[in-house]
């Protein structure tokens, strides 16, 4: 019996189980119809409109302005060098490294014992060729003597003859009379004859001192120079560089010891690309004399000088592009050859073209205008010219009209916008104000009093719904909160 009862008993349970497991999961099933059969809760739904910043498109004219980097060098640099080999005997106190010269200013001095020495001999030899010219002179005046009075004898020779035979035609000489009278003829006119060929020797010999002469006196000339040589002056006023000698040291013929720069005539060297060159060349293409400006940041103090396009290399050069050009400076203070500076070129002008930021302009060379009812529109311009942070565009038909000025992936054709204009500050709307109900007031104090806001929150917002007038905004942000 114990057992037939206790089997009831748990037979009795789990019928109960079964039945209350069976009515819980038709309450389940019940809500969950009745939460898919209720009617969504629906929120106004407002378009977002973004604010941007804008910039209006004013057709002005402007001179783009290139940028470039370029070398410093000087128009005027000299090597001094040594047209003489010897000890330096006297050097200036600006024979350093960065020293100031005058020009005609006497660097320093080589021993000049050997070019005296030189000198002295071939004055000598210039002595010599004076004594042999006029030794020559002398002997010339000789020989035409006795050509004359060989001359002379010939003469009396020859009426000896005509007399001679004179006599034996009369019957009164001799043949052998005439014979003796023709051979002294002959003789006389062979003496004639030695003393011209004399007379030819001493002209010669004249000639020849003269060109020893000649000889002595441009070595005396170039012995002269060594001499000066030894002396080394400043050809300009400059700075000198590079200095390698000093007093007592020893230098060869044609050795380097210093270079002379004039830091006053200053030009700058820079590159440009092919395009940028051809923007700098007129209508017949030639280079034109573009104003530039030079400047140099140091340690925060800039240094700036301004000049001129003067020139452009003849060549490209070997494995270089673009051109290289050159450019006269004005007074630079403070700029010295080798210094790297950034050169500014003014372009010729543009016309009917705006600056606009680089943020505005898409990489097609598009530009979002704002149209009719603060929506965008996308428009067409041309980009002409990169100014850092800006570009230059040809505006076109778009003459008058606002883009924006800051492009982002939000931003497209026909969304609705809220312009900024650059330097204009917006004063905030003044917000709407409602009047409500009692019954409306009286829920919406139900709400906050019920959330779980902070208490001073409660309070504040409380105090405003307890106004006459309340703001629409507060009114919409706590009725779609009670409808979540």
């Amino acid at each position: 019996m114990r057992f037939l009862r206790r089997s009831l008993v748990g037979i009795f349970l789990l019928a109960v189980t079964i039945a209350i497991v069976g009515w819980a999961g038709n309450m389940v099933r019940e809500a969950v119809t009745a939460r898919m059969n209720e009617e969504p809760s629906s929120f106004p739904q407002r378009e977002r409109v973004f604010a941007v910043n804008v910039v209006t498109l004013q057709p002005q004219t402007i001179v783009p302005e290139l940028t470039v980097f370029g070398e410093l060098r000087s128009q005027r640099t000299l090597d001094l060098r040594s047209a003489t080999g010897g000890t330096v005997l006297e050097a200036s106190a600006a024979l350093v490294e960065g020293g100031s010269v005058t020009e005609g200013q006497v660097l320093l001095r080589i021993n000049p014992v050997e070019a005296q020495a030189a000198l002295d001999r071939v004055r000598a030899d210039l002595q010599d060729a004076e004594a042999e010219l006029r030794d020559a002179e002398r002997a010339l005046v000789l020989a035409e003597d006795e050509l004359t009075a060989a001359r002379a004898q010939a003469t009396l020779r020859d009426q000896a003859l005509t007399r001679a035979r004179d006599l034996q035609a009369r019957g009164v000489g001799t043949a052998a009379a005439v014979e003796t009278a023709e051979l002294a003829a002959s003789a006389a006119q062979a003496s004639v004859l030695t003393r011209r060929q004399a007379v030819a020797s001493a002209s010669a010999r004249i000639d020849q001192a003269t060109t020893r002469l000649a000889r002595a006196r441009i070595g005396v000339s170039e012995a002269e120079r060594d001499v000066a040589d030894t002396e080394v002056f400043a050809a300009f006023d400059g700075t000198l560089a590079d200095v390698t000698i000093s007093l007592g040291g020893r230098v060869t013929a044609n050795e380097r010891f210093a270079q002379l720069v004039d830091p006053t005539r200053l030009e700058v060297a820079f590159r440009v690309s092919t395009s940028q060159y051809a923007r700098l060349l007129d209508g017949s293409g030639t280079l034109i004399n573009a104003p530039i400006r030079v400047a140099l940041d140091v340690s925060g103090v800039n240094l700036s000088a301004n000049g001129q396009i003067t020139r452009e290399g003849a060549t490209v050069g070997a494995g270089q592009t673009g051109r290289l050009l050159f450019a006269s400076l004005e007074a630079a203070p403070g700029f010295r050859p080798g210094d790297f500076v950034t050169v500014s070129i003014d372009e010729p002008a543009l016309q009917n073209v705006a600056l606009v930021p680089a943020t505005a302009v898409a990489a097609d060379e598009t530009v979002l205008v704002v149209g009719e009812e603060d929506r965008l529109e996308s428009g067409a311009v041309t980009l002409l010219r990169r100014q850092g942070d800006d570009v230059i565009i040809g505006i076109g038909d778009l003459a008058g009209a606002t883009v924006v000025a800051e492009r982002s992936p939000l931003l497209g054709a026909g969304i609705k916008v809220r312009p900024i204009q650059p330097g204009v500050v917006e004063e905030p709307a003044a917000p709407e104000m409602v009047i409500l109900d009692a019954e409306r007031r009286a829920a919406l104090v139900a709400f906050v009093t019920q959330s779980r806001m902070p208490d001073d929150q409660k309070a504040r917002i409380i105090g405003q719904l307890e106004q006459d007038e309340v703001s629409s905004e507060t009114i919409a942000r706590l009725e779609r909160r009670m409808g979540s």
